[in-house]
């Protein structure tokens, strides 16, 4: 793709409404200084010493500051977090990004904030993640904040350039995407079908209205059957077939050999993965390809030139260690 291409889809940015709905994760980072290990006097067991904190945005919040790298003129959240320590650090995180409308992002003394913890042990040779520890919520979302979510999807849908939907939950009706909210995306999509409504979901995209797609080769597999994943004209074939069978262009991320996207009608194209330069943390690539596929999409890209834009992105965004990765205009025209 060349670089004057992206640079004029670019220009547009500024001008775009983007809608981001789902599940918005805190991503705390536990920097530990092996050399301050100590034994606990209480208990015997090894004490690890933090040395700092970071507390990052995840999940549909990481799209929400991928589309505030790439300077997206206003970006609608909502989703929700809790009444607690966490969801304080969250909505202090997204308060520092420009251009996000925060009126539909609820905040709820009756759900916990979905979070990440990860330790980081700092080494001579770099960073390397430990076990992690989450906080998720394991009961259904309530009804009324569901039906809250579903409203405000209707009314910012009715103004946005391109919409995103999130899920990061194992479990249905967990998150933010209930059933309610997901059939008020189906209705928009019905409404506006000229407006991309990107939908990715690490639970399963099975239950998910006729939207445009977003995957990896795994869930590609689990949600049309196919066998072999790394058969990349078989891959092609089934994602042409399932672009046309539901009349939306789909978006299939195959890690070390790029992404295939497949319009409307079925045709196929191909951004390969751009070369490795050095260690890698794929934390947040996904989400950078979510967010610039969806920019490029709503300023008006091709499905192609979408697809070697978010691979540019995913780049960036896995050559930042220990992080989770954003990438912005700049660092993407680099790599173009």
């Amino acid at each position: 793709m060349m670089k004057r291409r992206f640079e004029q889809l670019a220009a547009r940015y500024a001008q775009l409404r983007v809608a981001v709905v789902g599940d918005v994760c805190l991503d705390r980072y536990l920097e530990i200084d092996p050399a301050r290990k100590e034994i606990s006097l209480e208990t015997g067991l090894p004490v690890h010493n933090v040395v700092n904190v970071r507390n990052q945005l995840g999940g549909a919040g990481n799209v929400v500051a991928n589309l505030a790298a790439l300077g997206i003129g206003q970006i609608d959240l909502v989703g929700y977090c809790g009444d607690d320590g966490e969801g304080y650090e969250l909505r202090r995180a997204l308060s520092r990004l420009p251009g996000v409308c925060t009126a539909s992002f609820f905040c709820v003394p009756d759900r916990r904030t979905f979070t990440y913890c990860k330790p980081i042990l700092l080494e001579s040779e770099g960073m390397r993640e430990r076990s992690r520890l989450d906080t998720k919520n394991d009961i259904p979302t309530p009804f009324l904040l569901s039906q809250c979510i579903a409203e405000a999807v209707a009314a910012v849908g009715e103004r946005a350039d391109a919409i995103i939907a999130l899920e990061h939950t194992d479990q249905a009706e967990t998150g933010a995407l209930t059933q309610a909210v997901r059939a008020e995306l189906g209705a928009l999509a019905q409404q506006r079908p000229m407006v991309p409504i990107l939908a990715d979901s690490r639970r399963s995209l099975r239950d998910f209205p006729r939207l445009n797609f977003k995957m990896n080769g795994a869930e590609l597999s689990s949600l049309t059957g196919m066998r072999d994943a790394s058969d990349e004209c078989t891959v092609r074939s089934v994602v042409a077939e399932w672009a046309r069978s539901r009349g939306r262009s789909t978006f299939v991320t195959l890690a070390g050999s790029g992404m295939v996207g497949a319009d409307a009608d079925g045709t196929i194209s191909h951004a390969p993965a751009l070369p490795l330069r050095g260690r890698i943390d794929v934390v947040g690539a996904g989400d950078s390809v979510t967010a610039n596929v969806a920019a490029a999409l709503a300023a008006g890209s091709t499905t192609a030139e979408a697809c070697h834009i978010a691979m540019a992105a995913a780049s960036h965004t896995i050559h930042q260690i220990g992080t989770t990765g954003v990438a912005s205009v700049d660092d993407i025209c680099a790599l173009l």
